[in-house]
């Protein structure tokens, strides 16, 4: 998205029409409105840049664009994604499953197809011209694989359509690829029509997933019924430039009907939306409404929507669900997911990162001062974990350690920056730049970080990373007249592909924009704060130490606390080592000594601390771990416990409470179908779902029907396990009706039970409890085992336990 992107581009057509007008007016008046404040301004911000550090960032960042293409390239093509630990390329159906995360993949060399507008705006066209050779040449979609419909759409789609509307470019302004024909267009129609049969749906909203070949008629998509909001709602953008550059105006007419479906399930009281929905029935499935996970780019196709199409009922649906979420979900610089029907109800506590797009969103709705401080809010969060983790709690402590090298802080920096020419916002780029370059880079790509507070990497480099993150990166740093093309003529879509507001001038036949009666003039309206003689510093400074413990040490201020510190800051270890602590590693003998007594008693106490706050964060975990215990002889006497997590939607088991039963596996396995074809099998006993194709909730509420009494949902990605990745808690989506236990277990963790389930020779009897709660009663039994061998003056062996 582009912050000026609403001019026309020049040339011969039609004017513009009322949304565009309308638009034009509106950017108009941001534009002014920056002006004014920078004129009103006395002082420039600090931390001003030179151009010459600028330059050499950008060029930083093209070197970064390269070092992964290149590892791509040479050891990944024509796979979707490389393995940048591996490195090799990531296929569909060869590559070790990782579950419903590879609906993403298609076999269609995503990341090559994701990159190609990249390299127009690093200006070079020869590799340009290259790759588009290459996708032309190996790139096809005939493959009996079911994908994602949002993530084919995003990047595949898109992908294909900049790279199109590039190349005719490149062809008048740059007299190269003459040979180019629209083939890429041509693809492009190819793979529209089939993600089509997605849209075959009573409500016209999109089925999550779709076969490339066998569309709806593959046999694992039969009972596929729900999706996200924000799966069915950005579409429009790509759909839109397909129908009216190849003049079929199928795909259009789709998407808008998609749109208008979504809009009539809002909560009419609140105007908020849920996050997944049947796509048949439209029933809500989960009711949190926020501004990330789920439904995050719902609310910036709607916007952009009105941009680069010129209708203004998006502008309308935009203004009523912005003012929305700026009233129940906004508190202050924090963005907290409430319930859509009860809007005054927190639904969670933790922010994921993907609301890290939402202050560029806001930049470009001209709401400047929440933007600065959400950001604000996110820098200092980064700063306190390196990078902003996966998701994060109100008190901005970890709740999802992985790292992806998402893109979406560094766009709203790059939008921020766009608007104000605060100098605050390259320096904050160059931050997140650095720390790729420090933390995520291998020597084949950039590699995701698994978990923040380690470091540990991930063979994983999304196709994302060179699609957005580094462009973005670069962007930043570039002036305009660094690149090949005016910037301003094109709207960015969610995948930061580029498409032109020219489009608007084409016009769809077969669609016209109707006046209708479910919108007044108030929702063309919206009061933003006042912004006279706002600057964002001035926004920025009283957040300075909103989050504790992100601002630097300095001598003679507030003494550092266990609970502050971070291995990763180099401030903070220089602190503890002028308290006489030295960080070392196996093998180091090393010793440190304090700089004096002061600091010596000050190491003390800090040591006293990290024990503490060891000791009550391990007995925080505990007290929620669940516990799958079941006898390991015949006898029943000795027991040993396997490890699960818990779930936020159903009963507690508190005490000494527990739940007893035999195993038995769902039939089917996943339990998404309207009933279980082994219910009176399952009927008083401990049900066995795998994770997949439907929520946890949907899963408990069909065993819960089937009379089952409790739940262990099942992992289905290879190899994870809880002994390496953190305890995992299953969401609801905000209804309490679900009355028996639920717990989750990483695949490693059920691999051990199916092995004893398989050795049994009769249904394996469990009992679903607290994993302290276990330990307890294994301690008690010990403790009277051991009386009983004193009195007797026997010896007794210590039961086995796997914990």
């Amino acid at each position: 998205m582009s912050l000026y992107a609403v001019f026309p581009a020049s040339g011969p057509g039609p004017g513009p029409g009322p949304g565009q007008r309308l638009a034009l007016t509106f950017i108009l008046g941001l534009l002014i409105l920056v002006a004014c404040v920078l004129s009103t301004e006395t002082s420039m911000p600090t931390q001003n840049m030179s151009h010459k550090e600028r330059a050499e960032l950008r060029e930083e960042a093209r070197d970064m664009f390269y070092h992964a293409y290149r590892a791509y390239m040479e050891n990944a093509y024509p796979a979707d994604e490389l393995m940048p630990l591996s490195c090799k390329g990531r296929y569909r159906g060869v590559t070790p499953s990782r579950g419903d995360m590879d609906d993403i993949l298609g076999n269609f060399s995503m990341t090559l197809v994701d990159s190609l507008d990249t390299l127009v705006l690093l200006g070079d066209f020869e590799e340009f011209e290259h790759a588009v050779k290459l996708v032309i040449r190996d790139v096809q979609f005939d493959s009996d694989i079911i994908v994602s419909v949002f993530e084919t759409n995003i990047r595949m789609v898109g992908g294909l359509l900049s790279a199109h509307i590039l190349a005719e470019y490149l062809q008048k302004q740059a007299d190269t690829m003459h040979w180019y024909k629209g083939e890429l267009l041509e693809m492009s129609r190819e793979l529209g029509y089939r993600l089509l049969p997605a849209f075959n749906t009573s409500t016209g909203i999109p089925h999550a997933r779709v076969n490339l070949r066998l569309g709806m008629k593959d046999p694992q998509l039969k009972k596929s019924r729900e999706t996200c909001t924000a799966c069915a709602g950005t579409i429009l953008l790509e759909f839109a430039a397909l129908s009216r550059l190849t003049g079929d105006p199928i795909f259009e007419v789709r998407a808008h009907a998609a749109m208008d479906a979504l809009w009539k399930l809002r909560h009419r009281g609140s105007d908020l939306m849920g996050t997944v929905l049947n796509v048949h029935s439209g029933d809500w499935v989960r009711r949190d409404s926020g501004v990330g996970a789920g439904i995050d780019s719902y609310y910036e196709y709607l916007f952009k929507s009105y941009v680069l199409l010129g209708d203004d009922k998006y502008l309308a649906r935009f203004n009523r669900h912005y003012n929305a979420v700026m009233k129940y979900v906004s508190e202050g610089p924090m963005l907290l997911d409430v319930l859509m029907h009860r809007p005054h109800a927190k639904s969670k506590n933790f922010m994921d990162s993907l609301l890290a797009f939402w202050p560029g969103l806001q930049v470009l709705s001209g709401d400047l001062k929440p933007a600065v401080q959400t950001h604000e809010m996110l820098y200092q969060v980064m700063q306190m974990h390196t990078f902003i983790p996966e998701a994060f709690t109100v008190d901005f402590q970890i709740h999802w350690g992985q790292h992806p090298l998402r893109p979406e802080f560094i766009e709203s920096t790059y939008f921020l920056y766009r608007a104000t020419g605060d100098h605050h916002y390259l320096q904050v780029g160059k931050r997140a730049l650095k720390t790729l370059q420090q933390y995520a880079k291998v020597s084949c790509g950039y590699a995701a970080v698994n978990d923040v507070r380690t470091g540990k990497h991930e063979d994983r480099m999304d196709s994302f990373v060179l699609s957005e993150t580094i462009k973005y990166l670069f962007l930043l740093f570039s002036d305009p007249h660094d690149l090949i093309i005016n910037i301003d003529e094109f709207v960015f879509t969610t995948e930061a592909h580029l498409l032109p507001l020219s489009i608007a001038q084409l016009g769809n036949a077969t669609f016209s924009f109707r006046q209708t009666e479910e919108h007044n003039v108030l929702d063309f309206m919206r009061t933003c704060p006042s912004s006279n003689k706002l600057f964002p510093e001035k926004v920025r400074k009283p957040l300075r130490n909103f989050i504790t413990g992100s601002c630097p040490r300095t001598s003679g201020g507030k003494r550092l606390s266990a609970l502050d510190f971070q291995a990763s800051n180099a401030d903070h270890l220089r602190a503890v080592y002028d308290m006489g602590i030295t960080m070392v590693s196996v093998g180091d003998r090393s010793q440190g000594k304090a700089k004096s007594h002061e600091e010596g008693e000050m190491g003390l106490q800090f040591m006293q601390e990290m024990l503490e706050l060891t000791k009550m964060q391990s007995m925080n975990q505990l007290a929620a771990l669940q516990a799958v215990a079941f006898t390991t002889d015949d006898k029943g006497q000795d027991w040993a416990a396997l490890m699960a997590g818990p779930s936020h939607f159903s009963p507690e088991l508190i005490g000494d409470q527990f739940v007893e039963g035999d195993v038995v596996l769902a039939n089917p396995l996943r339990a998404c179908d309207d009933r279980l074809d082994n219910a009176a099998e399952a009927k008083g006993k401990v049900l066995i779902a795998e994770r997949g194709d439907c929520t946890f909730v949907s899963k408990a509420r069909l065993a819960q029907k089937s009379g089952a009494a409790a739940v262990i949902v099942c992992d289905n990605v290879p190899g994870s396990s809880g002994e390496t990745q953190p305890m995992f808690a299953m969401s609801g989506d905000g209804n309490d009706d679900v009355n028996i236990p639920v717990v989750f277990m990483y695949s490693v963790e059920f691999g051990k039970l199916s092995a004893i389930m398989k050795r049994r020779k009769s249904p394996l009897r469990v009992r679903v409890m607290q994993m302290v709660e276990f330990k307890r009663w294994q301690l008690a039994k010990e403790q009277r085992m051991n009386e009983t061998a004193t009195a007797t003056g026997t010896s007794s062996q210590k039961p086995e336990k796997e914990l």
